[in-house]
């Protein structure tokens, strides 16, 4: 496990509460708007950063992702610029874990690598890359590992315990439990089902179990910390972001502000809420 991540888990276990992992888009609304609002969530009480890497297809996405991404696209960002972006915040926070999230095609395209020297130089800690099952461990995975970096990978509700040990073969960082079948922004996750899904992977692994997908608000994070390692919210961030944004997509003070209120909000619930055995 990358140090920063395996030394960011290990702190809020020690503190007997869950972790907070926080995604946005790299590069929405803009490129500088986007590192203002990296450099904000860490004050605002984000334990562990995910950096979308804007892709034109992409398929496990809501439409609050991908419009986002596409925002990043059309204001010129490149997997190129989500690297400087992590540069420049690791400038002031060496300590954050960041993760880049996203698709294979564009780091392929940016050769494979390259992108791994890149990302490392940066101050990129892990990736998840969505698209690319087990079978494909030697096209990203074991390179990315072998360049210290951690590869989390995901599990669903349909990853029965025949798949799991393939799933977590070369998981790294933490395992990441997508609590619902479909899309990014989907309906919010039976909680009951997620202690019981938390409990099936710790019997397989004993990396952190973070759990994503349908977390809204204080009260969805609280449900979800009693229970999981971490906790992932994405597309209600990117909601918050969107609504401060003008008829042509720009954003302004407001829209850091709007982010960094969400996550205080999102911080506070997973901090008060009721530990179970797990940890």
């Amino acid at each position: 496990m990358n140090d920063r991540i395996e030394k960011r888990f290990s702190q809020r276990k020690a503190e007997g509460r869950a972790a907070l992992v926080t995604f946005v888009m790299g590069g929405d609304p803009d490129p500088a708007l986007s590192l203002d609002i990296l450099r904000a969530l860490p004050k605002a009480g984000a334990d562990v950063i995910e950096v979308g890497m804007p892709f034109s297809d992409p398929m496990a996405d809501g439409p609050a992702i991908q419009a986002a991404g596409l925002r990043a696209l059309h204001a010129g960002m490149s997997l190129n610029g989500v690297l400087k972006l992590v540069t420049e915040f690791r400038r002031d926070d060496a300590d954050t874990p960041v993760i880049l999230m996203g698709y294979y095609n564009p780091i392929y395209i940016y050769g494979v690598d390259k992108f791994l020297a890149d990302a490392r130089a940066a101050g990129v800690d892990g990736m998840i890359v969505v698209d690319l099952p087990p079978e494909e461990d030697a096209e990203l995975c074991v390179p990315a590992l072998k360049a210290g970096l951690s590869f989390v990978r995901l599990a669903t509700p349909t990853t029965d315990d025949a798949r799991l040990p393939a799933v977590l073969a070369n998981t790294s960082g933490f395992v990441y439990y997508v609590s619902i079948n479909g899309i990014t922004g989907a309906a919010r996750p039976d909680y009951s089902q997620v202690a019981a899904a938390v409990k099936r992977l710790k019997g397989h692994s004993n990396l952190p179990i973070a759990v994503g997908f349908g977390v809204k608000d204080a009260a969805s994070a609280a449900e979800i910390a009693a229970h999981a390692d971490g906790v992932v919210v994405g597309s209600a961030l990117i909601d918050a972001l969107a609504r401060t944004l003008d008829a042509e997509n720009h954003g302004n003070a407001a829209t850091v502000a709007a982010v960094s209120k969400l996550v205080s909000e999102l911080a506070a619930g997973v901090a008060g809420a009721k530990s179970s055995a797990k940890r």
